[in-house]
């Protein structure tokens, strides 16, 4: 009894290590990326297609594109896949990220309530903010604004700005910042009937949306790249290079392109592949 005892605990003891070194031989890497790329969809789609063609694991923090830069620049992620050129070349050319490379895009649109009672509907954002504005302060109707720091939020901000309007001196009540993902700000703008800046994909896969609709598209500013880059492993040299950038060529590979292309909701395509080869 004493020696099977014995047997018992060493086959136990043994399972367990074998459990553990190949957990640890496991293949994971971090994306910090934004919740647009997350909450709509993509990753769902996408993930197990390079996972299965792999055998490299994908873990995804999802938060607004600024955090995500900041996730990524603490070298808490191997990969960053955001969308805000100008923060991600910052990203760059600090050292914290190696090349950024472009991956795809979609647009903004601006949604806001079906009856629409700033009249802003049409293909000019900034002529939209401005009638919205223009309405007088205390019959204002709501903005739900991501205030996050995300690429929306970066966005929305450059549309006032080139709008002509002075947020800071214009904020009052009717300005919601929400500091909120893309998804929970949409249920904030939809309890409120408020108007509010939106990726495409991210609306499409909204399902919450009372009477909101599209009311400004088209507008060649509401243009909406997506880039990635692989952490710099010089600064962070636990950083998962190989495994990292396997994840990077696949995305702008024929293979990683088709992917995204083939993304579609409700026979509607989300996000557009655009690498350059």
């Amino acid at each position: 009894m004493k020696l099977r005892k014995i047997l018992l605990t060493s086959a136990t003891a043994l399972a367990c290590l074998i459990a553990t070194t190949a957990h640890a031989n496991e293949r994971i890497i971090t994306v910090a990326s934004t919740t647009s790329t997350d909450q709509s969809g993509l990753f769902g789609h996408i993930l197990p297609i390079f996972e299965k063609e792999s055998g490299v694991k994908v873990r995804v923090v999802a938060l607004g594109t600024g955090q995500a830069l900041d996730t990524a620049r603490r070298g808490d992620a191997d990969v960053a896949f955001v969308h805000d050129k100008a923060a991600e070349e910052k990203f760059v050319a600090e050292g914290s990220g190696l090349e950024r490379k472009e991956v795809m895009y979609n647009d903004f649109v601006l949604i806001g309530a079906k009856s629409d009672p700033a009249k802003v509907a049409g293909k000019d954002i900034q002529q939209g903010l401005r009638k919205m504005v223009a309405v007088n302060a205390e019959n204002r109707p709501n903005f739900v604004s991501r205030g996050d720091k995300s690429g929306t939020h970066a966005a929305e901000l450059r549309y006032w700005k080139s709008a002509g309007v002075d947020l800071d001196k214009e904020k009052g009540s009717w300005y919601r910042d929400s500091g909120m993902g893309m998804g929970p700000a949409l249920n904030m703008a939809a309890s409120l009937n408020a108007y509010i800046l939106a990726d495409r994909g991210t609306w499409l896969a909204f399902k919450n949306r009372a009477d909101l609709a599209i009311l400004i598209e088209g507008d060649k500013q509401l243009f909406n790249q997506y880039g990635v880059i692989l952490v710099n492993p010089a600064k962070h040299p636990h950083i998962k290079k190989e495994d990292g950038q396997r994840f990077i060529d696949w995305l702008v590979s024929a293979a990683g392109q088709k992917a995204i292309a083939d993304f579609k909701i409700g026979g509607e395509q989300l996000f557009f592949p655009n690498a350059k080869p």
